[in-house]
């Protein structure tokens, strides 16, 4: 058996990863992150005329992530309490001596990790996308397929009133595709840091500035106006923006859990040979949904921590930034799990209208209750009304309870009553709902 060599291998971390994302948050990855933010600024060294030219070539070609160690780095890192000293080490007796002096040149630890971790999201979040893209497609596609799919509406756990699949439907996907867009502004807003020891810049002196700007250039990420040591609103919007997208992918895992329940039967997952039991070969289980609903769980403590961690003290933080970097790799983790599976999850699922309406149709009319009192509500006040429909869906049979009671007969004929109980006519705006919600994720990915 091979070992173990990416976090998607793992026995437990496959179920809530997905290779294509994890392959962008191991330990490669953020020591491939961490030089390349160290090569960025010999390269915008150079650019200010602070650093030599050959001295920045040598830097740049020492930092191959091949030539280091990224065990031997974490071991070495528990003396400085990060990974960018012992890297900066050997860098520096990876490179000629001439160009030693100008490795790390200006910066500090943080600005090359706070770097790194943004560098190591904005390229998770480019493979995430994908599956995200995916899932709010298939989102759409339920829509439109659905749109006038009658079901059953839930209200705190009990059948309400007729809805249509294709609304249930564009609300996953109006949900999935506003976590998208705020996820996409949050991605795009993770800049480079520079600031140096106390944020200052001191050591590069007057061209501090210019080289901050050229060192975020070279890396395609956003500079910021002055370092952000301790101002962490960009990571804050990450995390939210990475928990609200945990929160849509679980409601949307929720909702097909309970909809493929034995005793609903509406909808089941996709895939042949998925969702069985250790005990009971009857058993289909909904694998994806179960896997989606437990990551959405994980979210929020993960996200409570990087926002405990945000109130930092003074220029630089001892142990605040310090707590940010697990959860951070951690919620990329969870989202890339959700979002891929999503995205399989929605593309195969299976829905049974047949069921849908037989659900519908299992308490006799009493689901139309509301329609019924709406009629008789201007003849008789709404109060009145509601209660002599209630006591027609206490009896047995509320058709014929309704078509007994005199007061209810007095203003309602039998053909009006059967209207009432049509869900077709009780559907409301439903249609239209579902329509906005087409063009405006139509539009926005346009």
């Amino acid at each position: 058996m091979r070992p173990s060599s990416s976090p998607s291998d793992g026995l437990l971390s496959g179920l809530s990863g997905n290779p294509e994302v994890d392959a962008e948050l191991d330990d490669p990855a953020l020591l491939r992150a961490l030089l390349d933010a160290e090569a960025a600024l010999a390269r915008a060294g150079a650019d200010a005329g602070l650093v030599p030219a050959p001295a920045a070539d040598a830097i740049v070609t020492a930092c191959h992530p091949g030539r280091y160690d990224p065990a031997a780095l974490g071991r070495a890192a528990d003396a400085a309490g990060n990974p960018v000293v012992p890297l900066v080490r050997e860098v520096t007796a990876a490179v000629p001596a001439p160009a030693r002096p100008w490795v790390h040149l200006g910066a500090t630890s943080q600005d090359i990790l706070d770097t790194a971790l943004s560098l190591l999201a904005v390229r998770a979040l480019d493979a995430l996308r994908r599956h995200l893209d995916a899932a709010v497609d298939a989102a759409a596609r339920l829509a439109d397929t659905h749109r006038d799919t009658v079901l059953v509406a839930r209200t705190l756990g009990q059948q309400a009133a007729p809805t249509t699949f294709g609304l249930k439907a564009a609300g996953w996907l109006t949900g999935l595709a506003q976590a998208r867009d705020r996820l996409r502004q949050a991605g795009d807003g993770q800049p480079a840091q520079l600031g140096g020891a106390v944020g200052t810049l001191a050591a590069l002196g007057p061209a501090g500035p210019d080289v901050a700007a050229r060192f975020a250039a070279h890396l395609g990420l956003p500079a910021s106006a002055l370092p952000w040591h301790t101002r962490r609103q960009p990571r804050l919007d990450l995390a939210a923006a990475l928990g609200g997208l945990l929160a849509a992918t679980g409601k949307v895992a929720l909702d097909v859990g309970l909809l493929a329940q034995t005793e609903v039967g509406e909808v089941t997952e996709g895939g042949d040979g998925r969702g069985g039991s250790s005990a009971m070969p009857h058993k289909r289980n909904p694998v994806d949904a179960i896997l989606i609903g437990a990551a959405a769980r994980r979210g929020p403590g993960l996200v409570a921590t990087l926002f405990a961690a945000a109130v930092q003290e003074h220029e630089r933080a001892a142990g605040g930034w310090h707590a940010e970097w697990e959860p951070l790799r951690d919620l990329l983790h969870l989202t890339g799990g959700v979002t891929a599976r999503s995205a399989r999850l929605l593309t195969g699922l299976r829905v049974d209208p047949a069921r849908m309406r037989a659900n519908l149709d299992a308490t006799g009319g009493r689901v139309l209750a509301e329609a019924v009192a709406a009629r008789l509500a201007p003849a008789v006040g709404r109060d009145v009304a509601h209660d002599l429909v209630a006591r027609a869906a206490a009896a047995p049979t509320f058709r014929a309870a309704l078509l007994a009671d005199p007061q209810i007969r007095a203003h309602l004929s039998g053909a009006e009553i059967d209207e009432a109980l049509d869900p077709d006519r009780w559907l409301g705006s439903a249609g239209r709902f579902v329509d906005a919600a087409l063009a405006a994720a139509r539009g926005a990915a346009s």
